[in-house]
């Protein structure tokens, strides 16, 4: 079940301001950070032990600290969410690290094979006469007065650098010990769904929060905190009046801010089932191409939602959420789901180092993760579902099979590809093709996508998208796959 925040800056009535401007509230969650903190790194170091048990564990809080159990499992939820991340981020960055590896011992030796490849081909005699030509042919910069053999022999001694620098990095990593931060003025407050108000030590009614007061501040404070903090405003409120409510409060841009984690309630489904019809999109920096399919699998719809780079954080964000609007808006006026790439482009910024310029800019200046984070966030809130697929040769197939027969562009054709691969319709490849190439029945339909890739590249006939608007005759993979050039 998936789990919702809504957060708030801390109001400040002037009927609850003291002679130091803030509230009651204010001066207590200043006072018991400190306690929360401090309670918080002795239980994140019990925890890098391996040697926990939590009911031993918050009875010793509750002694050391003068706080009662709620509290106390507050501390230990907070330090063991702390904990978990920090081991996800290290085992992370170890498959990174691994990952640079492997991609520069690849580049490594597809260089070192073209190198020794040329120099095999300028050896033979009658080169000049040679019907295959050379895979690398020795060629000299003016501008820089070097030759290019030269020059990737250069590149080949960075790497081989660089690749040491980074086994030197994985093998500490696995050995460092994990470090955990935590922050100042941060205080968890974890709920219960069988207590009022989903919360035990913390009750709101929708307006008013009570706070019970750790038995070490109740010189202070006395038994109990409370503020009016009100409610929380959307456009789509999925707060429900009933349920657990774990609050967490935050010092952040010189204010306190009251976060609330609750299972939000069911909406409305507007979305009926994939199989009959959904919405693919195609996801580029540039742009996202959107298509609609029926339920026989043939378009219907489509467009595109234009995507401007380079936007600062607050801008991006915002374009972000103006075309997701527009993909949920579409979804309810077709009754579908959508359906959306299932990528990982942590395995693309891995092999960054060894791509070109403009390609390396373009991937780490989109927000990938962002959007489809706010997509699902927006088409939850509306009762739209969201279908992921494996994005495996989608825009292969749109360009080979759609392209032209819909005038597509590459975006739009990669969707309608992506749509009915959500609704699981055939991928076959057109006969005009499968004449020309040959066509293992036994082996899975992405194996001859596979080979067709591999085929298309060798080819001097289509050497960008365009040219898939021409061909109309692909007799020319027959010479391919004899190895004629």
């Amino acid at each position: 079940m998936s789990i919702l925040t809504y957060c708030k800056g801390l109001p400040t009535p002037e009927s609850e301001m003291n002679g130091l401007g803030q509230t009651e509230l204010e001066m207590f969650l200043e006072c018991y950070a400190p306690i929360f903190r401090s309670a918080a790194i002795e239980t994140v170091n019990q925890l890098l032990l391996n040697d926990f048990n939590k009911s031993q564990w918050n009875t010793h809080l509750q002694k050391a600290y003068g706080i009662n159990k709620r509290h106390a499992n507050g501390v230990i939820s907070a330090a063991i969410g702390r904990v978990d991340a920090a081991k996800a981020h290290r085992e992370l960055h170890i498959k990174t690290t691994a990952g640079k590896i492997k991609s520069i011992e690849k580049w490594l030796k597809s260089s070192e094979r073209k190198l020794k490849l040329a120099r095999k081909f300028y050896a033979k005699k009658n080169w000049q006469h040679s019907k295959t030509g050379c895979n690398l042919p020795l060629s000299c910069s003016l501008k820089y007065r070097d030759t290019n053999w030269s020059n990737l022999r250069f590149q080949i001694h960075g790497k081989k650098r660089k690749l040491t620098l980074f086994k030197n990095k994985l093998e500490h990593l696995r050995v460092k010990p994990i470090r955990v931060w935590v922050p100042r003025g941060n205080i968890f407050i974890v709920g219960s769904k069988d207590e009022s108000h989903g919360n035990q030590v913390a009750q709101w009614d929708e307006q008013t929060i009570k706070i019970r007061v750790p038995e070490c501040l109740e010189f202070r404070f006395g038994k109990t905190v409370s503020s009016s903090i009100g409610d929380y405003k959307r456009n789509i409120n999925r707060l429900p009046e009933s349920g657990s409510k774990t609050w967490h409060f935050f010092y952040k841009n010189g204010r306190w801010v009251a976060a609330v984690q609750f299972t939000p309630k069911a909406v409305k489904q507007q979305s009926q089932t994939v199989r009959y019809g959904c919405i693919g999109i195609d996801m580029n920096p540039g742009s996202m191409g959107w298509a609609y399919v029926d339920s026989d699998g043939n378009l219907k719809a489509k467009g595109q939602i234009p995507l401007q780079m380079g936007l600062p954080n607050g801008k991006q964000e915002a374009q972000i959420v103006d075309a997701c609007l527009q993909l949920a808006g579409l979804a309810i006026s077709f009754e579908c789901p959508v359906v959306c790439e299932e990528l990982d482009f942590s395995d693309k910024k891995e092999r960054l180092g060894e791509e070109s310029r403009k390609y390396a800019r373009m991937l780490s200046s989109w927000a990938y993760s962002k959007f489809y984070e706010l997509l699902q966030s927006i088409l939850s809130n509306r009762g739209i579902e969201l279908v992921t697929v494996n994005p495996a040769y989608s825009s292969l197939i749109g360009l080979v099979k759609y392209m032209r027969m819909y005038a597509l562009s590459s975006d739009c054709a990669a969707a309608l590809v992506i749509a009915r691969r959500g609704m699981r319709l055939s991928e076959k490849a057109q006969s005009s093709i499968t004449a020309y190439s040959s066509v293992n029945e036994e082996k899975h339909v992405w194996s001859f996508w596979n080979e067709l890739n591999k085929i298309i590249k060798r080819s001097s006939e289509i050497n960008r998208r365009h040219d898939y608007f021409t061909v109309s005759n692909w007799s020319f993979l027959g010479n391919l796959n004899n190895g004629e050039a």
